[in-house]
């Protein structure tokens, strides 16, 4: 019976495996992708950026677009992470992006992300 009352609280905090996978919503509520993973500074303990997957179906024509961690927030009453900011579709599309079939180094991509990002 503990096991059950403590699992049903509220956390501030999250494990990383349940934060992938969730869905990311625009300014408007309207979603916009998922998160696919988390990248974190191993220095300081902090996400630094979370690798956001847009489009495809079923994993096919999928985009992965790297977005600052502090650009959006997690909104308990829609069990879903929001942007912060208003961008208009045309500019997210303009966000730096890879192609899901790409190798790619996820571990560079900071000064690229806040390059972007800054002026939102």
């Amino acid at each position: 019976m503990y096991a059950d009352s403590v699992k049903d609280k509220p956390h501030r905090l999250v494990a990383s495996d349940r934060v992938e996978g969730s869905r990311l919503l625009n300014a408007d509520g309207k979603k916009i992708g998922h998160i696919k993973r988390l990248m974190i500074d191993k220095l300081s303990g902090n996400v630094a950026y979370a690798v956001v997957c847009f489009g495809g179906f079923l994993g096919i024509g999928e985009e992965y677009f790297p977005l600052p961690w502090s650009s959006m927030r997690y909104n308990p009453s829609v069990e879903a992470y929001e942007l912060m900011t208003l961008m208009s579709d045309e500019e997210l599309a303009k966000a730096p992006s890879y192609a899901a079939n790409k190798d790619f180094d996820w571990g560079n991509r900071i000064r690229e992300v806040d390059a972007y990002w800054i002026g939102f």
